[in-house]
């Protein structure tokens, strides 16, 4: 059982079984029922009791009480190890497997809790889930997950110091050094070695790659099998952040996977919600109990609700588990070295003048050809459709402009040399400088942040760890000062300073104040401002998500905001739009390709006709 602090639902205080059996059935008897009275004492009492209820309530009324509650509040009176484990797998084993439901279950568990399981499927079914695992599943993901259904990986506290580098380099031998992969490896390490001893493993093996043991995985491994293998890293890393996950995909997009989110909010929520609930504010910006309140409706969202316990948008610091997260998360941020890799390259005898002519043909007349569009502007680099451009010019000339939120994100994504090129630029095609532009069209703090930005003078060396403390220590005690003085302390830090500096200044952040930089922007700055501060941080945890997040909101919810799509994709096309790929498809779980595929003839044409190709965009 988790500790006190951690849980959501614990044993409620002066319990007593027959009273609560009673104040049930008077809750359910006649016409309707007391669905509010039904709900709060049955998500007050911790599992173990909610099974003396049941087992009182039949004593009392001989009759079992799932005769009369609805499905959430049934569930919670079945033994959670049937609902969330054994009455799962056997619904999936045999008749369809659901893979997902087995990865989840198997990759997550304790070593008890799986023995608790084979024993209460055999009770049940009469059977013997490794045999029929064995039945339903193949090749190396069928071998794992009878591993992990030993329940037999060492013991949290078992590390074996002195082949911690041993472990790092055969793995690394297994897959990234050698062509083709060694599945077996992989099993026998992840599927063995304790918790503790594979998470210094996996911090040994980011050196030996220079990459994480997950990006490994998903280049090595395919299928159901890299499913699961990321699934055992994700929940050796952090159980928290994996259930986070899991929840935050089962409400994503339309419907809603109920299944997943009842059996997920039940069995945690004695275990460890409140981490997952700070976890899942971490990643996507947004409180559990608010996407339940958003997703879900009637006695179903307020039972879950009442099992998540609270909104934690109005929260301030960590829960223990979820602050050791977060430092983590901005030391693998510094460790790692991310290779950037662009989807566009220039092309071989390029010719400006045959395709502006071509252009012109495609997009004249009745009708547009298409596929010439596509198969001109999307196939050449940006250096290339500059000229394209200037000859294209002679025939269609176009307007400039830009808004805040992209002065936003392109001051912020872009290097110091990007950004004196292009002031350079538009100091050269408007004849003034863009600093005069930002003060004559901003002011206030907002105005100050993009003038510094705009400077192209923030610092390039590694991170300083002494100087990194003295700015984190200064950022949390500008948290308790006056607006204007906390906002000079930011800005004078986050402008500035170099990103690899800037991930160590978060990390410490974290310790010194048990607080989460973004979640502090967010709740006192606004606006501009807000904005301004909040895509520094996200660019530099990780730019390519922050580009995919950009991406994702330029195109969710009723029409596409054009212009951002455009000219991220263009931008960022030699860039790191692989990696802005990767990103978009871990965090939505869909490809940015099927995203976008509607609005792939607005982004070819406005390549040569809209906004980005001035200066702004260099």
């Amino acid at each position: 059982l988790a500790p006190e602090g951690l849980r959501t639902v614990a044993d409620f205080p002066d319990f007593d079984a027959n009273g609560d059996a009673e104040a049930l059935y008077n809750a359910m008897k006649g016409f309707g029922s007391d669905k509010e009275a039904i709900l709060d004492l049955v998500t007050s009492r911790s599992n173990g009791q909610r099974q003396e209820i049941r087992s009182a309530y039949k004593s009392l009324y001989g009759k079992y009480i799932s005769t009369w509650i609805r499905i959430i509040s049934i569930s919670l009176f079945i033994r959670y190890i049937y609902f969330t484990e054994q009455s799962c797998l056997y619904k999936r084993l045999g008749a369809g497997t659901d893979e997902k439901c087995l990865i989840e279950i198997l990759a997550s568990r304790t070593n008890q809790q799986i023995h608790d399981l084979v024993a209460a499927y055999n009770d049940a079914y009469g059977r013997d889930i490794e045999q029929d695992i064995i039945g339903d599943t193949s090749g190396h993901f069928k071998k794992m997950l009878v591993v992990l259904l030993q329940g037999t990986r060492e013991d949290d506290g078992v590390v074996h110091e002195e082949v911690i580098e041993e472990d790092a380099q055969a793995l690394f031998a297994a897959g990234e050094e050698q062509w083709g992969t060694d599945e077996s490896i992989f099993i026998m390490l992840l599927g063995n070695r304790s918790v503790t001893h594979l998470q210094l493993v996996f911090d040994e093996y980011q050196k030996i790659a220079e990459k994480s043991i997950e990006d490994s995985i998903k280049s090595e491994l395919s299928g159901d099998f890299e499913r699961l293998m990321l699934a055992v890293v994700q929940c050796i890393r952090s159980r928290p952040m994996f259930f986070a996950k899991r929840l935050y995909k089962s409400m994503k997009g339309l419907g809603t996977a109920d299944n997943t989110l009842i059996r997920i909010m039940i069995s945690r929520s004695e275990i460890d919600m409140l981490d997952i609930r700070e976890c899942f504010r971490l990643r996507y910006e947004k409180s559990l109990h608010n996407m339940i309140q958003d997703d879900t409706s009637g006695e179903y969202k307020r039972t879950l609700l009442k099992l998540c316990g609270g909104d934690d948008d109005i929260a301030g610091e960590f829960f223990p588990e979820a602050a050791q997260i977060a430092y983590k998360m901005w030391e693998i941020s510094a460790m790692t070295k991310v290779q950037l890799r662009g989807t566009v390259h220039p092309i071989s005898d390029f010719d400006p003048g045959s395709d502006a002519q071509d252009l012109r043909k495609a997009m004249k007349g009745f009708g547009t050809d298409e596929d010439t569009i596509i198969e001109i502007v999307a196939k050449r680099s940006n250096e290339q459709r500059q000229e394209i451009r200037h000859v294209f010019k002679s025939i269609l000339g176009r307007g400039a402009g830009t808004d805040e939120h992209a002065l936003i994100e392109i001051l912020v994504t872009r290097s110091n040399q990007e950004i004196q090129d292009m002031c350079a630029a538009y100091k050269k095609a408007f004849k003034k400088n863009l600093e005069d532009a930002i003060r004559s069209d901003t002011s206030g703090h907002f105005c100050r942040i993009l003038v510094s930005l705009a400077q192209g003078a923030r610092d390039e060396g590694p991170a300083d760890m002494g100087r990194a403390e003295e700015d984190a220590q200064a950022l949390a005690d500008a948290c308790n000062a006056e607006s204007d003085e906390m906002m000079d302390k930011f800005m004078s830090i986050l402008c500035t300073r170099s990103f690899p500096h800037l991930r160590r200044v978060f990390q410490e952040f974290v310790r010194c104040s048990n607080k989460d930089i973004e979640q502090i922007i967010k709740k006192e700055m606004s606006g501009d401002i807000k904005n301004a501060m909040y895509a520094i941080v996200r660019s530099v945890k990780n730019q390519p998500s922050y580009l995919a997040d950009r991406l994702y909101k330029a195109m969710k919810g009723l029409g596409t905001d054009d212009r951002a799509l455009i000219r991220i994709m263009v931008s960022r096309s030699e860039i790191d739009l692989f990696n802005i790929r990767k990103e978009f498809k871990d965090t939505h779980d869909t490809s940015l390709h099927d995203f976008i595929q509607v609005e792939a003839l607005v982004v070819s044409v406005a390549l040569l006709v809209s906004r980005w190709h001035r200066p702004w965009s260099v």
